[in-house]
């Protein structure tokens, strides 16, 4: 069994890219893969491998500059998530196109998973999923408004778009890990909203800590590797992913009749010309016989 590790932290990083050759290091001789990325503004990513080649490199990211106190999700897979590993240098760690927010500097309100329960269910307490469409698609917590973005920069122009229906409302928001809501309610805050609340350690905590005979959440639980999705208690999820246009697809659509793997699902079948999936086909079968040639 692998330990998986979701991480970030909003941390002051005056040379970025020089922290990333001792940090992909560590990874490689741990036998570590994943997602590290790595900005002015700190370091966000998801990472697996051995509990030994884990703890290596989360002791390495704790000894950089501001990260002594790093918190992180940790879950487990039952294969490798990820192909191989990326130690990227950012303009941002998570991307919203807003030059004024700063995490660094104020957030909103913090409130535990055992809480979060209480929170949303107050009937002046307007609950803001702030994730992408597809996402929210899979999962999402009872009654939260899903903004029908497909990526996080455009949830500024959803909050100018939406503003004036919930301005009377307390805000309480969500997303996987907690980083996008560190940004968005900073960017709230910015916006004049005063009460602004976000489920600290994000869905995966809530889905760690929360009894499912308790929960609010409904569904899985979309994440950024092979698992593709997790439930309760951080359990591998059910879905799989459409490796033509990257979204997640449950059992049962694997059995409709515009799903081909590697090549469409029902999702995107509209989306790519033939041209395009006999492409995604060659690429498909060459995936096939990489996977089933003998070592």
């Amino acid at each position: 069994m692998l330990t998986v590790a979701a991480l970030y932290k909003f941390v002051p990083f005056e040379d970025p890219d020089g922290l990333r050759p001792a940090l992909r290091a560590v990874c490689e001789a741990g036998g570590v893969k994943g997602s590290l990325l790595i900005a002015r503004e700190g370091i966000n990513g998801t990472i697996a491998g051995p509990r030994a080649g884990i703890d290596a490199a989360l002791a390495h990211i704790r000894g950089l500059p501001g990260c002594a106190d790093l918190e992180w999700k940790e879950s487990t897979a039952s294969e490798m998530p990820f192909k191989k590993l990326k130690v990227r240098l950012k303009r941002e760690i998570v991307t919203m196109g807003q030059p004024d927010v700063d995490p660094r500097a104020d957030v909103g309100t913090y409130v535990e998973p055992a809480e979060w329960n209480e929170l949303i269910s107050a009937p002046d307490v307007a609950v803001i999923d702030t994730r992408n469409g597809y996402e929210i698609g899979i999962g999402t917590f009872e009654g939260a408004i899903d903004p029908e973005t497909q990526s996080f920069g455009e949830f500024p122009a959803w909050w100018e778009a939406n503003k004036e229906r919930l301005g009377n409302k307390r805000i309480a928001m969500f997303c996987t890990g907690g980083i996008r809501c560190e940004k968005a309610s900073n960017y709230l805050q910015g916006q004049g909203v005063d009460e602004v609340f976000h489920l600290k350690g994000g869905i995966l905590k809530y889905l760690e800590e929360q009894p499912e005979e308790e929960s609010l959440w409904r569904g899985e639980c979309y994440v950024f590797d092979g698992r593709v999705s997790v439930g309760h208690g951080l359990k591998e999820g059910n879905y799989t992913l459409c490796h033509a246009c990257g979204r997640p697809v449950a059992p049962e659509d694997v059995k409709h009749a515009d799903y081909e793997a590697g090549v469409s699902c029902a999702a995107c079948i509209g989306e790519y010309s033939e041209e395009d999936r006999a492409r995604f086909r060659t690429r498909q079968a060459q995936l096939t016989r990489a996977a089933t040639a003998p070592e």
